[in-house]
């Protein structure tokens, strides 16, 4: 087993992704596995995991990052000599394609459903193109896909699209055991601590957030806790009167956001109701219940199913209604107790990635060891 290479490429995430490199890369490292990670501005690092890190030029053009950059992972990931190459970015269906040719083992993981995500692209200029757009990357998808080996979806929803034979599970999923290892960002207040940690974009509801804020009577004090999608998005959430009631404490790495989310008193997860979130299982939902945090999160049918008992559910397009949600767990601290405790029990019997990665480990064993 400790002979057996195996290479993630990414050319959107960093390395130190919380899917990619926390909870896959480590799991396989940690089942035997030498594992390399091929990623934007990394470095050359080697984390204290003993995973490799190969590093590659970090740019925001999505022509370069698509072409040049691709093949520039291409090769850099072929000197490695891996058994299995995993990539996790849909625009290295190519790569991968050339990687099947050259007689590799092949995984796609599909983090998100990409012909539903096409509707929301900003740069795709309106909504017949995208239609079309939508259109023709579904079927390039999943001709792609017919040369991987397996693949590897994100949720039940993005699986149905793809081979049953070969598609896989993996859900993103909170790490207990490094949750509980970490103590809590000491903090001392008397105001209620909402936390949202997680891309800093429209479509996430920031700017609801903050307007929400405007709105309570309450001592509050919203953290947050990613990378702002662009400057402009920034500016318009900072100017808000409410983000007078708001501390931005920039982007960390998984190991350092849990410390906060146990300080915080209620996890935020107020989504937009776009076609690739209504079905989606927010990972920092999961995070906060491991955390055991009360949820305030977006009123959609499934997350209902899902999160029942766990959280309030709110419009998350409607800063008054958020606010009343705020106000809510504020005045009754046993609710907030109760989801809390309920989110705590639900992550130890059924959404740990402690059980989750077993699935990972076992398509690993499969793919190595088939004739």
């Amino acid at each position: 087993m400790n002979r057996i290479k195996i290479c993630h490429i990414t050319t959107v995430h960093h390395a130190l992704d919380d899917r990619i490199f926390f909870k896959e890369c480590t799991a396989l490292s940690k089942a035997g596995y030498v594992v390399f990670i091929v990623a934007p501005d990394s470095g050359g690092i080697k984390y204290n995991q003993g995973i490799t890190i190969i590093s590659l030029t970090s740019t925001s053009n999505r022509l370069f990052r698509a072409t040049f950059l691709s093949f520039s992972a291409l090769k850099k990931a072929l000197k490695t000599k891996a058994s299995v190459y995993h990539f996790h970015d849909p625009e290295l269906m190519p790569i991968g394609v050339i990687l099947k040719i050259l007689g590799k083992k092949v995984i796609y993981d599909v983090h998100e459903d990409l012909p539903k995500q096409i509707y929301y692209k900003p740069y795709i200029p309106n909504r017949l193109f995208k239609t079309f757009a939508s259109f023709i990357v579904k079927y390039i998808e999943l001709f792609c896909c017919l040369f991987f080996d397996v693949i590897v979806a994100a949720t039940e929803d993005i699986a149905r699209k793809f081979n049953v034979t070969k598609t896989i599970v993996i859900r993103n999923l909170a790490i207990v055991g490094l949750i509980d290892k970490l103590k809590a960002y000491h903090h001392k207040s008397d105001k209620l601590t909402l936390i949202y940690a997680g891309g800093l974009s429209e479509e996430r509801g920031i700017k609801e957030i903050i307007l929400a804020l405007e709105k309570v009577s309450i001592p509050v004090e919203l953290w947050l806790l990613g990378s702002w999608s662009s400057e402009s998005y920034q500016k318009t959430c900072s100017s808000l009167a409410g983000f007078t009631k708001t501390k931005y404490w920039g982007f960390m790495s998984m190991d350092q956001v849990y410390p906060y989310i146990k300080a915080a008193d209620i996890g935020i997860a107020l989504l937009y109701p776009a076609k690739n979130y209504v079905t989606s299982l927010p990972v920092k939902a999961f995070e906060y219940m491991a955390c055991q945090k009360p949820i305030i999160m977006s009123n959609f049918d499934y997350w209902k199913k899902i999160f029942d008992g766990c959280a309030l559910f709110t419009d998350p397009l409607n800063p008054d209604k958020i606010a009343l949600a705020i106000e809510q767990l504020y005045s009754h601290k046993t609710l907030a107790e109760q989801l809390a405790a309920n989110g705590r029990k639900l992550i130890l019997e059924q959404y740990s990635w402690e059980n989750e990665s077993s699935k990972l480990i076992n398509a690993y064993e499969k793919l190595v060891y088939e004739d």
